[in-house]
């Protein structure tokens, strides 16, 4: 009997897993590269009110960490990695984001419209 609710468990699990991951995917997705502290586009203009997918790409020699506190959202890549984060819906307005390991970089900015 235990067996079998621990691996019911585990089958739910994995549904969760795989709806979160199939929702991620029907997401407006938008292209982020990082290469040792210059971010390309510097400027990301989203549609307001919806979530969305921001795909981050190091192409750079050295870490980077995708950080925004405004967006209370951060990812480490190693050089040459590559992932994504997911932002709730947006009001319309300017969010700032940079990369923590090169604080002496420009910053970029999201635009929700």
């Amino acid at each position: 009997m235990f067996l079998r609710k621990a691996s019911l468990g585990l089958v739910a699990a994995v549904l969760l897993a795989t709806a979160a991951l199939a929702s991620a995917a029907d997401l407006p997705t938008f292209k982020l590269e990082m290469q040792d502290g210059k971010l390309i586009p510097s400027r990301i203009e989203v549609p307001s009110g919806q979530r969305i997918k921001i795909e981050i790409h190091n192409i750079g020699k050295s870490a980077a960490e995708f950080e925004s506190i405004e967006l209370r959202k951060e990812k480490v890549l190693a050089p040459g990695a590559q992932s994504f984060v997911v932002i709730a819906p947006l009001r319309p307005g300017e969010y700032k984001f940079f990369d923590d390991f090169h604080l002496n970089m420009p910053q970029g900015v999201i635009v929700a419209k």
